[in-house]
């Protein structure tokens, strides 16, 4: 029976994947590795201290008795500079894969799954080709005056499949999409500060709850990725024919819109949908919401849609920009707003940790966009994945998790 190594094994993604490892009765034994230990008690996990900022020789004496034929690795290091951010998450693969080397499991390994995103096609940078496709141009040449800042996930790809080749085992890269999901103590995650922007509203006064975002972003088409059915289609990739030494793009399968989800999370926390929602138009300089501060940020590079303006013939001229009547962290900053969720925290006794650290900054660029995010699973299906997750199903699951955890108030009953 195989073996399966995790890194970042606390993380949404990695506490996935060893929990459905466990559940696998094919598998024997999974290793977790992490700088802490996630406290797995099932019989068949095995942690392991691990620093992946240390150096290959450091890390083979921590992995020196650790071997498996497939490794799940979804660490990841934040870091603002997006050189420096390729610079230290291609540095901790490089030095991971080397001190397999050095400890001899690499002569194990049949296939090496890598957890990336949809910041693979550039999402991040602006509107892209629609849907995203696995074959897509890489942001890595420039077109014409047009360059675009590195994407770590180009040079992660790259040592992966170089050491592949030494190796000869095959590799398989994962690309989901705001991943919705929960792990013990990891509060950067969508659906953590989306819900308690929606608790707090819900506890101010009129308890009404506008869309931060703008009006255009409203509107628009997107995708999520359940992290438990991420965790499944790995499963599935480490062992599926044909499937290894490819980029898969690995969402939910439907398509959603927060024209649909927004009033569906308003219902949820007894809230009230305003309506105008967009009293001053939500487009970019519009005032804010209300007494709320309203944000335009006006992103540096080109739109990647760029890339492609002489295939589909569309000439891309301008820079994105992001429109929020509700700029989420000025909000989460204003006197009212915290004593709204001091008086939520120590009423249900809530985790003050959960308020500092949600990803306010991720709401502003994914409700701020102007633009659609769609990808497709074509591939995948053509090679027998069958997976399928409701999305609004997974955020509703997501909230009930964090509400047990006491990261949200309980869920009243709302008539």
């Amino acid at each position: 029976m195989p073996s399966a190594i995790v890194t970042g094994a606390t993380g949404i993604t990695g506490s996935a994947i060893v929990h459905h490892l466990c559940k696998d009765s094919q598998y024997e034994k999974v290793y977790s590795l992490s700088r802490s230990n996630p406290g797995n008690e099932n019989p068949k996990v095995q942690h392991a201290t691990l620093d992946l900022q240390g150096s290959a020789e450091e890390m083979a004496k921590s992995l020196k008795d650790v071997t498996a034929e497939y490794v799940y690795f979804c660490a990841y290091l934040a870091r603002d500079d997006p050189a420096d951010l390729s610079r230290v998450n291609g540095m901790m693969l490089s030095n991971f894969l080397q001190a397999l080397e050095i400890t001899g499991a690499i002569k194990t390994l049949k296939r090496f799954v890598l957890t990336c995103g949809f910041k693979h096609y550039g999402v991040h940078l602006g509107h892209c080709k629609q849907p995203l496709q696995e074959d897509d141009h890489l942001l890595e040449k420039n077109y014409g005056d047009v360059s675009w800042p590195p994407i770590f996930y180009y040079e992660q790809e790259r040592i992966l499949k170089d050491a592949a080749t030494r190796g000869g085992w095959e590799w398989i890269v994962t690309l989901p999409e705001d991943v919705l999901g929960y792990a013990r103590g990891n509060f950067m995650n969508e659906a953590t500060a989306l819900g308690l922007y929606c608790a707090v509203s819900k506890a101010l006064p009129g308890s009404k709850l506008p869309f931060p975002g703008c009006k255009a972003n409203y509107f628009a088409f997107n995708c999520w990725t359940s992290a438990n059915l991420h965790a499944k289609f790995c499963l599935w990739a480490a062992i599926a024919p044909n499937a290894g030494n490819n980029i898969f793009n690995v969402m939910n399968g439907d398509t959603e819109s927060f024209q649909n989800l927004w009033p569906r999370l308003a219902a949820r926390f007894g809230c009230k949908i305003p309506n105008p929602m967009f009293p001053y138009g939500g487009t970019p300089d519009s005032q804010g919401f209300g007494n709320y501060e309203a944000t335009t940020v006006r992103m540096q590079s080109r739109h990647p849609l760029a890339a492609h303006a002489d295939k589909i013939g569309v000439l891309v001229d301008s820079n994105p920009t992001l429109f929020l009547q509700v700029d989420p962290e000025k909000w989460a900053k204003r006197k009212d707003v915290n004593e709204a969720w001091a008086k939520l925290r120590d009423t249900y006794n809530l985790d003050q940790k959960a308020w500092e650290n949600a990803t306010w900054d991720f709401l502003t660029f994914v409700m701020g966009r102007d633009w659609s995010c769609i990808g497709t699973m074509s591939k995948a299906r053509r090679l027998g994945w069958t997976g399928y997750a409701d999305t609004w199903e997974e955020l509703e699951e997501t909230f009930s998790i964090l509400e047990r955890e006491g990261i949200l108030p309980p869920r009243e009953k709302h008539s």
